[in-house]
């Protein structure tokens, strides 16, 4: 694993490089709370196994993404995500016949999808994709995504609608809308100091230490996200091994906690990394 991460390609493809952060941030273990290679982690209906089938199937709309970006390159920023959305209903489809209506991928779509249409939409522009490039397209193609879905809703139905109406937390939207701004300053400036497994396990514990994860609020109320967080905070302070992790572990699993959202920004974190 530490020649694979070591490795960079020589030109930015990005839906291969989404493709490579899928598989290895299932692959990370220990890894608190989530499922891996050990355990399901505080998952009752997902597995390991069910997470390779998932990744299969959404795969080949990492392609998809890039070359609608490609087609509509030169269409106004405001309109890029109205365009992306059937492809990214369709890969959600995709992953949901797969695994039998089990959610194991939803906010890896909407993350990686967005930085591979912004990858296409960059090439339709003749312009170079770099991680600060990604970034931005990704949030001028989000512009107004939290007002829009978030702030104007009168009722608030679904989980994230109630998280910002209670706590004014704004999820995924309000990642993506500021261009993984989490990503940018809790990870990659220090994307360099590790190797290897250690440098994805740095990295997953420096997210879970900064981002306001919707999962855990939806599983432990803000008690629970603040319980994770610290918990990030102090093996961050120390130089933690794998067996601080494993009780890390077994700690969320005993509190049915589940830092998903941070393992979506992890894979992020992957692509924008290695596209450098």
């Amino acid at each position: 694993m530490a020649g694979l991460l070591a490795t960079k390609p020589q030109a930015a493809d990005v839906p291969s490089l989404a493709a490579q952060a899928l598989r290895l941030e299932l692959d990370l273990t220990p890894k608190p709370g989530l499922v891996d290679r050990a355990n399901s982690g505080s998952h009752q209906d997902m597995d390991h196994r069910l997470f390779l089938t998932s990744i299969a199937a959404i795969t080949p709309w990492f392609q998809v993404f890039e070359q609608a970006g490609r087609q509509h390159a030169h269409q106004p920023a405001s309109e890029q995500l109205r365009l992306l959305r059937p492809a990214g209903i369709a890969c959600e489809q995709a992953m949901f016949a797969a695994t039998n209506g089990v959610n194991t991928h939803k906010g890896g779509i909407f993350s990686l999808g967005l930085l591979c249409f912004a990858a296409g939409r960059l090439q339709g522009q003749n312009r170079i994709i770099s991680a600060d490039a990604l970034c931005l397209q990704v949030s001028e193609i989000c512009c107004g995504l939290v007002e829009r879905e978030l702030a104007t809703r009168s009722q608030a139905v679904t989980a994230g609608e109630k998280q910002f109406r209670d706590y004014g937390l704004t999820g995924a939207r309000g990642e993506v809308e500021q261009g993984f701004v989490t990503v940018r300053r809790a990870v990659l400036p220090f994307w360099h100091q590790e190797q290897g497994e250690r440098r994805l396990h740095n990295a997953l514990l420096r997210l879970m230490a900064a981002n306001a994860d919707s999962n855990l609020v939806s599983r432990g109320g803000m008690t629970g996200l603040r319980y994770v967080q610290d918990y990030a905070v102090r093996l961050l302070a120390t130089q933690w091994d794998t067996a601080a992790l494993r009780q890390m572990d077994e700690a969320l699993i005993a509190r049915r906690l589940s830092p998903g959202g941070s393992a979506d920004l992890l894979a992020v974190a992957f692509v924008l990394a290695m596209v450098g």
